[in-house]
């Protein structure tokens, strides 16, 4: 069945923020955790780092139902792959079988995904499949509706040969600049940093998410200034 352009537009309008950075060593994914529904808010609080392998993850935007299809799918086959090989798969691999099921669905499926991990051949690994099937290499990437906002932060901000602490704050502070323009994306900050030794993942809470200063409201309070952050 064609997904044609009518039920594009009866289709409800999701938002999100996917980032993904590459350092010396490893890569850093990052993702915030609210799902829309129009201008409904149905979740503040989801995950949307999926693990398609131990030594592989996926950032998910775009339709969720879509995009947790392909992860389980593509999930079934590495695990497979893993233990014919007896050995965790290769980035690229896992990338390339999530670009292909993307790719042959295109007419039905709604999901931009960034895949990112690494292993001992080639490294931290970070590639982009977005709308379409498209699989396409690169040092650091993002997508969603928040990706509009940041593209040229992350352009200027990013360079080669950065630490893992760098590249942490990069994609924190890339996620919070998005987090504050764009209204589908917010709520918590996830990251998952996959190196040599493993995938590590951080929650970033509310209250330790970067503000900026036109989130600064001053409240006197007999007499006293205070800040708080308005979101």
């Amino acid at each position: 069945m064609d997904y044609s352009s009518s039920q594009a537009e009866q289709a409800p309008q999701t938002g999100t923020t996917i980032v993904a950075v590459s350092f010396d060593g490893g890569v850093v994914l990052g993702a915030d955790s609210r799902v829309s529904t129009g201008n409904y808010v149905s979740n503040r609080a989801s995950d949307k780092i999926t693990c398609l392998a131990d030594n592989v993850y996926m950032l998910r935007s775009g339709s969720a139902a879509d995009t947790q299809a392909i992860a389980d799918y593509v999930r079934h086959y590495a695990h497979m792959h893993s233990i014919e090989e007896d050995r965790d798969p290769r980035v690229k691999a896992v990338a390339k079988l999530v670009s292909q099921i993307n790719y042959s669905n295109k007419n039905m499926l709604l999901g931009a995904m960034i895949v990112g991990g690494w292993d001992p051949e080639r490294g931290g690994q970070i590639y982009g499949v977005p709308i379409g099937g498209t699989l396409v290499e690169q040092a650091w990437t993002t997508d969603g509706s928040g990706s509009t906002y940041i593209w040229g932060y992350l352009d200027a901000a990013y360079r080669e040969g950065m630490s893992r602490q760098e590249a942490e704050e990069l994609v924190k502070t890339a996620l919070a600049l998005a987090m504050s323009r764009d209204g589908s994306s917010g709520g918590l900050a996830r990251l998952v940093t996959l190196t040599k030794a493993g995938a590590e993942r951080k929650l970033i809470n509310h209250d330790d998410i970067p503000a900026f200063w036109d989130e600064l409201e001053v409240l006197k309070t007999n007499g006293t200034a205070s800040s708080m952050v308005v979101v």
